[in-house]
């Protein structure tokens, strides 16, 4: 009730974007849909009592511009999140992560209007480490990258209605993918930080320990890598990178990054032979180098490939930084997963995954 009455007597001073009135008998989901503005799924209606509530997980003003939302360059306000988070099913608590989300996505390096309009299956991957995703619930255990958890569905998902309802990013329009890929509609989750041992993601990407932070892909996935009987860090790199040579085309080479996500079991051998980050992902990039004889164009019958003139040489499927490790899954199954890059990656100095830390 104390909620009901603050958004009766409070509304009009609180918020500023339009109201779109519709009739008593009038459905407000079937009302989002007619104006375009869901992914396909059903929204939850933004009610002035919902944004009041969102607007609380925060504490800037409802007026603050967190910057201009590609493709149209619309600015877009805190009040605009905390509508477009309510219509994803996310809580106030989860505002902090989204924005910090939406600032990432907004780095010119993240290249957030090339990863909407490219033909490829592209959209933002995030990553969440630190203290803020136990406390919010996300999962980074059983069934991290699937449905199930709310914050892990709702703050990826407000981050793409946020593209699409600010910005005007609507498939078929600005967005141009020729295929998609279900990511567009959400791919967030958290890193499993429970061995001690282990350097997060984030402060492997220089955010202090004991902060939190996302960090943003121009990615898709997950593909699915399976290998049961390796037992040896070596032979597990090597397994890794008979599927990490297949990103795109096998043929392809230093056009995208990738991440491989590391279940526990898989994770298990490494950590037994005292393997850490730096190493894994050096040897998972030694590994992807491959005779270029067996990658120009034409080789084996198939057009695609790399220039005749590099037959000669040692060709790495990746540039040296392209590949980053992260842990998260169940406790059984010798099964990972790599989210590969969008091809665009040979671009390497223009575009890359951005990571920034969460503040409340």
């Amino acid at each position: 009730m104390a909620e009901r009455l603050e958004a009766k007597h409070k509304g009009e001073t609180w918020l500023a974007a339009r109201k779109v009135e519709y009739g008593e008998y009038v459905d407000p989901v079937e009302v989002c849909y007619e104006r375009g503005w869901t992914d396909g799924l059903p929204v939850t209606p933004p009610t002035d009592q919902r944004v009041m509530a969102m607007l609380k997980g925060t504490k800037w003003k409802p007026d603050d511009i967190v910057g201009r939302i590609p493709p149209n360059l619309a600015e877009c306000t805190i009040e605009k999140v905390a509508i477009n988070a309510v219509m994803a099913g996310c809580k106030p608590e989860y505002m902090p992560v989204l924005l910090a989300a939406i600032e990432a996505a907004l780095e010119p390096l993240f290249t957030l209007h090339g990863v909407l309009a490219t033909t490829y299956f592209s959209s933002p991957v995030i990553i969440v480490n630190g203290p803020v995703a136990k406390r919010i619930g996300m999962n980074s255990g059983i069934n991290a990258l699937g449905q199930g958890n709310r914050a892990n569905a709702t703050i990826g998902r407000a981050l793409n209605l946020i593209v699409r309802n600010v910005g005007g990013g609507r498939p078929g329009e600005v967005d141009r993918s020729t295929l998609g890929a279900p990511s567009k509609y959400t791919l967030c989750f958290a890193e499993d930080e429970s061995d001690s041992a282990w350097q997060p993601l984030a402060q492997a990407r220089g955010i202090k320990p004991g902060a939190s932070a996302v960090t943003l892909f121009q990615g898709h996935g997950p593909e699915a890598f399976v290998d049961q009987k390796s037992r040896t860090p070596e032979a597990l790199t090597k397994s890794f990178a008979m599927s990490l040579v297949k990103i795109g085309h096998p043929k392809l080479v230093q056009s995208a990054r990738a991440i491989v996500v590391l279940s526990p079991e898989h994770y298990g051998i490494y950590r037994d032979a005292g393997w850490d980050r730096a190493r894994i992902e050096r040897a998972l990039y030694e590994a992807t180098i491959r005779p270029g004889a067996e990658l120009v164009a034409g080789a084996d019958g198939v057009g695609e490939g790399i220039p005749a003139s590099r037959a000669g040489e040692q060709v790495p499927k990746f540039h040296e930084d392209a590949l980053m490790v992260v842990r998260a899954g169940g406790a059984a199954g010798l099964f990972s997963a790599i989210l590969p890059g969008w091809l665009a990656g040979r671009s390497r100095t223009e575009l890359q995954p951005v990571t920034k830390e969460i503040t409340e």
